[in-house]
């Protein structure tokens, strides 16, 4: 597997906060044998054609940030990540997602993959068999490493009440080190969420509004949804992303192949529908309904099978996703727009600028 695009990036490009309006943040369009075209994203429909298809993840972002004490006192932030995965194949890289025919943990609900932060950094020191105190009398024991030991756990949560409902009354949305001043729910949320479960949200659909997608429907390009819930997204450098649960529906199946059939593009939203729409792609690109849990990292060698472009923020220095915009787009263009992005000053993380890759 090759290694993902390294670079520099100054903390000035880092978005601390949101825009002053949505969908006036910058876009850039990167094409193969094209010129790089700066922009706004509300200049998006020129840069699509009639009959391309744009696919939108519709999970809605949770408050999983909590509070919590070790027995000594020492205090922590304890980050929700993802129900623990059924005891399957999804480990890193799968190729195939485990199909369960609903979203569902696979045993106890109880049993969460947290991550364990003090200070705005990762904590480290945590032991299994500890107790975490948790607000409102609440805990979480530590069973066990997960998957990277010494970051994150399977932790047992014990609740005075149901998971939503104490997260609604005690949690907070994730943040880290480049926001520093704690925002709303309704800042971490896209336009289009609609079933809560992610731990982080899914940025890239952060910038449509209602005038955005009425020039879209104008432009007579459309708008499929599907579920991929996130989990954390602070994987150390090089790190593939871990297992998470998705859902493509059939109905979003079907306008994904007939638009393809027809001619047109499909341009996923995220790096999150990639994931959702190629773990459910057969070799030929055709894309069947599907859910449950998946493993799947896209890589320059692994390939897209059921994608044409890929509308996305900017990528951390070595992050994986990195490498999936690379199959996308090719290391040649994803370099070139990238130096562009620092060189003109366009800005990172979920509160930052975007990107359209098209083949």
């Amino acid at each position: 597997m090759s290694g993902a695009l390294s670079f520099a990036l100054p903390p000035a490009l880092e978005a601390a906060e949101p825009p002053a309006v949505r969908d006036e943040v910058r876009l850039m369009v990167a094409r193969e044998g094209h010129p790089l075209v700066h922009a706004r994203f509300l200049e998006l429909p020129r840069h699509l054609r009639p009959g391309d298809l744009l696919v939108v993840n519709a999970s809605a972002t949770i408050p999983a940030a909590l509070r919590a004490a070790r027995a000594d006192g020492t205090a922590l932030d304890l980050h929700l990540s993802t129900p623990e995965p059924p005891a399957a194949d999804t480990r890193p890289g799968a190729e195939a997602p485990v199909l369960s025919g609903c979203e569902t943990t696979g045993g106890d609900s109880r049993r969460w993959v947290v991550e364990l932060r003090r200070g705005g950094g990762r904590f480290r020191g945590a032991r299994a068999g500890e107790v975490l105190e948790l607000p409102a009398g609440a805990t979480a024991r530590l069973l066990a490493p997960y998957l990277a030991p010494g970051r994150l756990w399977v932790a047992e949560l014990d609740l005075p009440a149901p998971l939503p409902e104490y997260l609604a009354r005690h949690g907070a949305p994730i943040r880290y080190a480049h926001e520093t001043t704690a925002r709303p729910l309704a800042d971490h949320q896209t336009i289009f969420a609609e079933e809560p479960g992610s731990a982080e949200m899914p940025s890239a659909g952060r910038p449509f509004t209602p005038r955005a997608l009425a020039a879209l429907r104008a432009r007579g390009v459309g708008v499929a949804k599907l579920v991929l819930h996130t989990g954390v997204s602070s994987p150390e450098r090089g790190e593939c992303p871990y297992p998470e649960r998705f859902r493509v529906p059939a109905a979003t199946a079907r306008r994904v192949n007939q638009a393809r059939e027809r001619g047109g593009r499909v341009v996923a939203v995220g790096t999150t529908v990639v994931r959702a729409l190629e773990s459910a792609a057969a070799a030929d690109g055709t894309v069947r309904p599907a859910s449950g849990w998946t493993g799947l990292t896209i890589t320059p060698e692994r390939g897209v099978r059921a994608v044409d472009g890929l509308l996305t923020g900017w990528h951390e220095p070595d992050a994986s996703h990195l490498l999936m915009l690379e199959a996308i787009a090719g290391r040649g263009l994803l370099e070139r727009s990238y130096a562009a992005a620092l060189a003109r000053g366009y800005r990172w993380h979920e509160f930052g600028d975007v990107h359209l890759l098209l083949r």
